[in-house]
């Protein structure tokens, strides 16, 4: 399927005809997948388990690399790119925090300005001003233990520290499904109101329709290593490509009749 980038801005982000087999013989975890990601924008990647999803996000950071086919950032062969550079400046946050036990909020959110080398009172001014960003008060947070923290606080925290280095690109392995259903939401807006105010490229796992209808400019569908329909949450509603996207779109379409129901 083409790829059709946001009106105006550059492709940031380019998955080339890249397929993907784990072993030799194996499966293919993608084939043939081609996929532009434009410059602020945020797009949703989602499908059942084993359609490719997550592997698609770790092809943007070299967590994977491709079996074949090419992915560029800001139209460079990313293949040329030191990986642990590349990782510095890209934001990634994943599904449970996987914050260092052994340091404070403050010291995990610094972690990746110290490898850079920034100056200790430029590290700890940023560290106060994320704090301040994903809505934890820094004289309340910021020498608290992991371990003192709940789920939600955990994963915003996770948040500051994939922000701290201040990245243009900010990549999310389902980041909300360890949370209860309130919590969710709340930090599923927060991050939505930061990949604003930052002016972020934000790609988003998930295998909740709703979340993605909610959050993403554009949504990616995919299914046994195929992208199966991209386009905008009204294109998605208004013309599924068949009847997999259609079943896909069931539950929010179910909660909304609910919850009209229940409101008239």
């Amino acid at each position: 399927m083409a790829c059709r980038k946001k009106a105006g801005l550059p492709r940031v982000i380019e998955i080339l005809d890249v397929s993907k087999r784990y072993a030799a013989g194996a499966h293919a975890a993608l084939h043939g997948l081609s996929l532009a990601i434009a410059e602020g924008e945020f797009l949703a990647l989602i499908g059942p388990s084993g359609c490719g999803k997550t592997t698609t996000l770790g092809l943007i950071n070299r967590l994977v690399e491709p079996s074949q086919g090419t992915v560029r950032i800001g139209g460079r062969d990313i293949a040329a790119s030191d990986p642990a550079a590349l990782r510095r400046g890209i934001g990634y946050v994943f599904q449970e925090a996987g914050l260092f036990p052994h340091l404070t909020v403050a010291g995990n959110i610094a972690v990746t300005p110290r490898l850079l080398g920034w100056d200790p009172a430029l590290t700890l001014s940023r560290v106060m001003e994320l704090l301040a960003l994903v809505k934890l008060d820094p004289e309340r947070f910021a020498d608290r233990m992991p371990h003192e923290l709940s789920g939600g606080q955990r994963q915003r925290v996770a948040l500051a520290r994939a922000l701290a280095a201040r990245p243009p690109i900010l990549l999310l392995d389902e980041p909300f499904g360890a949370l209860d259903p309130l919590t969710r939401d709340e930090v599923a807006q927060d991050v939505k109101r930061i990949h604003g105010e930052l002016g972020l490229t934000t790609v988003m796992v998930t295998h909740d329709m709703t979340e993605a209808l909610l959050l993403a400019d554009r949504i990616a569908v995919m299914r046994d290593g195929h992208l199966v329909q991209l386009g905008t949450p009204r294109e998605l509603v208004a013309h599924p490509a068949d009847d997999f996207v259609s079943s896909m779109l069931e539950t929010p379409r179910r909660r909304a009749a609910a919850l009209a129901a229940a409101l008239a």
